[in-house]
């Protein structure tokens, strides 16, 4: 059963800045099922259910956590439509004590798709924007895409941006035809200088590009990194080690659910040598300042 309580941050364990709506209410999968098959056999999850955003939200709650969900919009490059933003948003506003939506507009759909970004802040309360630019096809310089940008900045919302290898493709001859060239976070660079005053956030540990990826969050005031995508095992020591010093206000915990579980990301992170002091910043009040929800 859900609930219209709001969500309370200081009541929460942690928040998960990265979840993915990956089947919708219709029962569409986001990705084709070749490169949907692939993703699975990558993150070894063969076989199971997707979780509906009700059971997500389920989910959550009883882990007495908070998570960003979004859809990925890339029917220009795979021909696939996504989940609806507007039924992310829904379960969101169904369960706002939980959940935390963005939407994903493909940077091809152009004027129409900066037109939707305005109205899904404006009527659906969306707190961010998810680019995938591997799959979407497009760096993220592309001038193509700064009138979403743009839309993002003014309205205070966050560009998420997926960066490094990505299982999607993986093992598919030609990888389904996704490049990786277009995850270099280096490419975030000019955008965040472009856009001084935009949140962005870099997703995934950024392999085969950590080292850039730390020194555009290091060196751009409006990047931060999440944590997702990978077991905190895995994690390069250079990533670790900024954690713990001087990105220790700009880290976020995110899962990668349902390919990763939180429970198994926060049991391997609980292994780490992070510093008594910066576990919470990571876990929640990092996120809580950046999307808005304390001061």
């Amino acid at each position: 059963m859900t609930t219209a309580r709001p969500l309370a941050p200081e009541e929460l364990t942690a928040i998960d800045v990265h979840t993915h709506a990956e089947v919708s209410a219709r029962g569409n999968a986001s990705l084709s099922a070749e490169l949907d098959t692939a993703s699975e056999a990558y993150f070894k999850v063969e076989g199971k259910r997707k979780p509906t955003l009700p059971e997500m939200a389920a989910y959550y709650r009883e882990r007495n956590m908070a998570a960003v969900v979004f859809t990925v919009d890339a029917e220009h490059a795979t021909g696939t439509p996504p989940v609806p933003n507007e039924e992310v948003a829904e379960a969101a506003a169904a369960n706002p004590d939980v959940l935390i939506p963005f939407a994903s507009i493909d940077p091809f759909r152009g004027k129409a798709g900066i037109r939707q970004a305005r109205r899904l802040v404006e009527e659906y309360g969306v707190r961010g924007f998810k680019f995938h630019p591997s799959i979407q096809g497009f760096y993220p310089d592309d001038r193509m895409a700064y009138g979403l940008y743009e839309v993002i900045e003014e309205t205070g919302t966050v560009a998420l941006f997926h960066t490094g290898q990505t299982g999607i493709g993986a093992g598919v001859p030609g990888g389904g035809g996704i490049r990786l060239k277009y995850s270099n976070p280096m490419r975030v660079d000019d955008v965040a200088v472009d856009f001084p005053h935009l949140k962005i956030i870099l997703a995934h540990p950024s392999f085969p590009w950590q080292d850039e990826a730390l020194a555009v969050a290091t060196h751009k005031p409006g990047v931060h990194i999440d944590l997702s995508g990978w077991s905190p095992k895995y994690f390069p020591p250079q990533l670790v080690q900024y954690a713990n010093s001087l990105l220790q206000e700009k880290v976020l915990f995110g899962s990668d659910y349902p390919v990763l579980t939180p429970d198994r990301w926060l049991a391997d992170f609980e292994k780490l040598p992070i510093k008594d002091s910066v576990r919470p910043k990571i876990l929640k009040d990092n996120a809580a300042r950046l999307l808005g929800l304390t001061s």
